[in-house]
């Protein structure tokens, strides 16, 4: 039986040109559902940790709307610059538990493709 303690849960997608000169992120809503309530137009902060173990806190908000359904923005301005973010990074929030604890923590992992011999990798960014 797997223990609940280990099992983590993550959500990520691949950076469009748009969300890095705007330095925000957007997710459906479905795809943050099972870590947020959803509460049109209210911030929500989030805890992550990067791969070489520096801490961010990211600031998301809810929005409602009726052409394109509920969604989320996540802003992450200094985390781009540092972390040299490009068009087609993955980006990765896996959520660390914390018991009954308010705030969500996660970790944020990136991921670039590079091509080395002919072939298509996948490499995380320890920037």
């Amino acid at each position: 039986m797997e223990n609940q303690q280990e099992r983590r849960q993550n959500f990520s997608k691949r950076l469009t040109q748009i969300e890095l000169e705007n330095r925000m992120i957007l997710f459906s809503y479905t795809v943050v559902a099972d870590f947020f309530e959803f509460q049109a137009d209210h911030l929500f902060f989030m805890n992550a940790t990067d791969s070489v173990g520096k801490e961010w806190i990211f600031v998301g908000k809810f929005h409602a709307s009726d052409n394109v359904g509920n969604y989320v923005s996540i802003s992450l301005p200094w985390f781009a610059v540092e972390n040299g973010l490009k068009r087609n990074d993955e980006i990765t929030f896996t959520e660390i538990p914390q018991g009954n604890r308010p705030w969500k923590n996660f970790k944020v992992v990136i991921k670039r493709k590079i091509r080395l011999f002919g072939q298509d990798i996948w490499g995380e960014l320890m920037v």
